[in-house]
């Protein structure tokens, strides 16, 4: 089937044709004549398998065919078709995504979205907008602003449609679309749906068309899926030796945290591996370059939180790794399909640490797979983009980094440092405790009035492990790419020292 089989006018296949597409995938096939009747629509497909243009398409031909009945009147014209996404990358794209196919149609698209002064957003609204695509936060900003107009609306789109109905973003979408008018057509569209985001779908969609092209929550059969068992302070480590592997030529990295990106790109920096953050804390701007640097290839490793798991389209992502697993088996399906897109190959690897066994379990059940054991280094993808030159590392890994053991502060090298000097007027002081080398037997010892806190052994791990059984697949062999240490759970214990007591438990410390 071709795209002139679902009926769609010349200068949408024109643009389609200049875009490089030959064919519909099954989504589009199945979506487009449902658009273009009219009818309200729940879309459910992989990541990758082209939902953009199965609703960007027939809404640019409904808008072209079916002028608006509304009338102008005196103040600035009606958007008629709404978007709403949940993250400023992803309406970037969908934005790029109705441009490129509309080029040949005189109709205006706008997107708005938090994180960027609202001036340049608030002219483009009063010139008159026929596609505005939002987050939910910027949007009701305007709204509240008198910036904006919704009564016009004839189309409303909930992109990535489970995540806007969870509770995060629940609120928002409840108060846009009471702005709606009640006579419009409603599109929702996502990767998963399941639980309360599909009962609540059920209760805003009216007589939906539903769209299912795979079961729910299954994963792109392209990627090759791996987990490696590694314990968190060796999660670093072996980060590394991966990604000095040729095949990992463009590798986005998943964290948990943006404290925790932020500590992952500085270490990789210090290795020697060019690598850029992305997450909540980034300004757009920051974001923006470190997303274009990343795709066009002058970055090799872009490291994100779950806000880019939904909102990153980038050509020739090679490999997708899960440093921390997320607590959500859905955002596994999402992060994972930023590779394998548009009938490429990809693999996935995903760390797994002893506290985050529960998380894989549950993941596993969800894609109804067993993910294995990776074994040796990490896949080939052929027809890879050429890597991105390494950076030449900050220091020498023989040597201390730079600034190692030497005072940051304007006013000189710290007191114990400066052996007994003594600032004009200041008494000389001694040890404090009361005795010979400070306090003793308690794990802190000071010296010219600082403290240093000695860093002893954990109590040696019981017989069964408080947070279930143990996960009985075998650890992944020892290959040339892991030849570093082992996991601490590995490691044998100290027992030469006694367990260090927490703070309040036990009996009080003698001063």
């Amino acid at each position: 089937m071709s795209f002139a089989d679902l009926k769609l006018i010349e200068p949408l296949l024109k643009a389609l044709a200049e875009e490089g597409y030959t064919a519909p995938t099954p989504v589009q096939v199945q979506a487009i004549p449902h658009v273009l009747a009219g009818r309200d629509l729940l879309g459910i497909a992989q990541t990758g398998t082209g939902k953009t243009a199965a609703f960007a398409l027939p809404i640019l031909q409904r808008l072209v065919t079916q002028p608006s009945t509304l009338p102008a009147g005196s103040g600035r014209p009606p958007v008629r078709v709404l978007v709403i996404t949940p993250t400023r990358e992803l309406a970037s794209q969908i934005g790029e995504a109705f441009r490129a196919y509309g080029r040949y149609l005189r109709l205006s698209t706008t997107v708005i979205y938090g994180g960027v002064g609202q001036g340049p957003q608030v002219q483009a609204l009063a010139r008159g907008v026929d596609i505005l695509v939002a987050t939910p936060g910027r949007l009701i900003d305007l709204l509240r602003q008198g910036c904006v107009r919704l009564s016009g609306v004839e189309v409303c789109v909930l992109d990535e449609a489970d995540r806007m109905l969870d509770m995060g973003f629940l609120p928002d979408v409840r108060r846009l679309l009471a702005m709606l008018p009640r006579q419009r057509q409603t599109l929702f569209f996502s990767a998963t749906m399941a639980g309360e985001p599909a009962e609540l779908a059920r209760g805003i969609l009216r007589d939906p068309a539903r769209v299912e092209v795979t079961p729910t929550a299954t994963t792109v059969e392209r990627i090759r899926q791996s987990v490696l068992f590694v314990e968190k302070p060796s999660k670093q480590d072996v980060l590394e030796r991966l990604l000095r592997d040729p095949a990992m030529a463009r590798t986005l990295v998943f964290t948990r945290t943006k404290h925790g990106a932020n500590k992952v790109v500085a270490r990789l920096l210090q290795a020697g591996i060019g690598a850029e953050a992305i997450h909540a804390n980034k300004s757009q701007s920051q974001r923006e370059r470190a997303l274009a640097s990343f795709r066009a290839g002058r970055t090799a490793v872009l490291v994100a939180t779950d806000i880019a798991a939904r909102g990153i389209d980038v050509d020739g992502i090679t490999h997708v790794v899960n440093f921390d697993l997320p607590n959500v088996p859905e955002s596994y399906v999402h992060r994972i399909g930023r590779t394998a897109r548009a009938g490429a190959d990809g693999a996935a690897i995903s760390f797994c640490d002893r506290t985050e066994r529960a998380y894989l379990r549950d993941i596993e059940r969800e894609i109804r797979m067993r993910i294995p054991v990776l074994e040796g280094g990490p896949p080939r993808i052929e027809g890879a983009p050429p890597r991105a030159p390494a950076r030449p590392p900050t220091h020498s890994t023989d040597e201390a980094p730079p600034g190692a053991g030497q005072d940051r502060r304007p006013h000189g090298p710290r007191r114990d440092q400066r052996q007994g000097e003594q600032r004009p007027g200041e008494q000389q002081r001694g040890p404090r405790g009361g005795g010979q080398g400070g306090r003793q037997g308690g794990g802190i010892q000071r010296s010219g009035g600082f403290r240093h806190r000695e860093v002893r052994a954990p109590a040696p791990p019981a017989s069964q492990d408080s947070r279930g059984p143990r996960d009985d697949r075998p650890q992944a062999p020892v290959s040339p790419i892991f030849t570093g240490p082992r996991p601490r759970g590995d490691r044998p214990w100290d027992s030469s020292r006694p367990p260090r007591r927490r703070r309040g438990s036990g009996p009080s410390r003698q001063r």
